[in-house]
């Protein structure tokens, strides 16, 4: 029997529609008790605990995604197999640990016979559960409730719409979590070493600078037309100008600079780049991470951004037609 074109695309929608909806319900029961939940992780964290995810089935691998994610974050957190719990596993639950217990709903056997026990051991209890009145919802200290009206499923068999908005609420608490500790970007990069992401979290700007014979660099007093041909010489957009005496930047000239120069008449090549350059331009230190500077050439929707040393002296140019190479936009 062959897939239909047309009903596959009207089921595979149907079934994003369906996602969307419990997506949509759960961020609308959002209130105290997520922020509750949010504080209690906050302080598990001050205090040097960490997050102990647990769930069987499909709930075991969407906590074992949320625990990953933060990990990421540098949130100390792990997966315990609740079979494995009863046989030796509880020696990695510590007092001042945070248990965060999967069950669509909340009456997973395997979760309300480890309950107690990581009460005994001295952890607070999450209750991550699509249903507000279970058992795991009554015994926990802290509630994270989903809310489903419906899986995708059409035998309403397979979880579903009920893994996505968990993993959606896992993925939102993570974030609050990360914003409240001011995660940066230099953060992040330290735990994922390790791949693409990592390599381009790590690129430093001195990594994708233009510099030696690719930089021209020339005093502010220099005429139109010497820059330009500095500017042609090192086949760049833009020219970093300085001050004759100090060498510290004052101002950068570029293409669109050079066409608004032309625009004043006759024997404007001739005149000091001085007044046509821009002066104080957005400006980079050659030891920031690359996706800072992709940050500025969002935020100012500039072409070219100089790159100084500590005495504000040019030591390097970004062009913009540089940055898809490195992958880091």
């Amino acid at each position: 029997m062959g897939i239909a074109p047309k009903s596959a695309l009207a089921r595979a929608r149907h079934c994003i529609r369906i996602e969307c909806e419990a997506l949509e319900a759960t961020s609308r029961i959002l209130g105290a008790e997520f922020v509750e939940t949010a504080r209690a992780v906050e302080s598990t964290i001050a205090a040097g605990g960490k997050l102990i995810f647990s769930g069987v089935g499909k709930s075991a691998h969407v906590a074992g995604k949320i625990a990953a994610t933060f990990n990421s974050t540098g949130v100390s957190s792990c997966f315990l197999d609740p079979t494995q719990a009863l046989h030796g596993d509880l020696g990695l639950c510590y007092e001042g640990d945070l248990a965060i217990l999967l069950s669509n709903s909340g009456q997973s056997d395997e979760i309300l016979r480890i309950l107690p026990l990581l009460k005994r051991f001295g952890l607070k209890i999450v209750a991550f559960t699509g249903n507000p009145k279970s058992d795991l919802a009554r015994d926990a200290d802290f509630q994270l409730i989903y809310r489903v009206r419906r899986e995708a499923c059409p035998l309403k068999l397979a979880p579903t719409a009920s893994t996505t908005a968990a993993i959606a609420l896992g993925d939102a608490l993570a974030m609050v979590l990360l914003e409240s500790r001011g995660l940066t970007r230099d953060d992040f990069a330290k735990y994922h070493p390790a791949g693409n992401l990592g390599r381009v979290l790590l690129l430093r700007v001195r990594d994708i600078m233009r510099s030696g014979n690719r930089l021209p660099v020339a005093p502010d007093s220099v005429t139109v037309q010497d820059a330009i041909l500095a500017m042609t010489k090192a086949k760049s957009g833009s020219i970093a100008l300085v001050r004759a005496k100090t060498g510290r930047l004052s101002g950068i000239l570029t293409d669109g600079d050079f066409r608004r120069s032309a625009l004043t008449g006759p024997g404007f090549l001739g005149r000091p780049v001085s007044a046509f350059m821009t002066r104080a331009p957005k400006v980079i230190r050659e030891d920031a991470l690359g996706v800072d500077a992709v940050r500025l050439f969002e935020l100012h929707r500039i072409d070219d951004l100089i790159v100084v040393d500590r005495g504000g002296r040019p030591v390097g140019l970004i062009d913009g037609q540089d940055l898809p190479k490195f992958k880091i936009v």
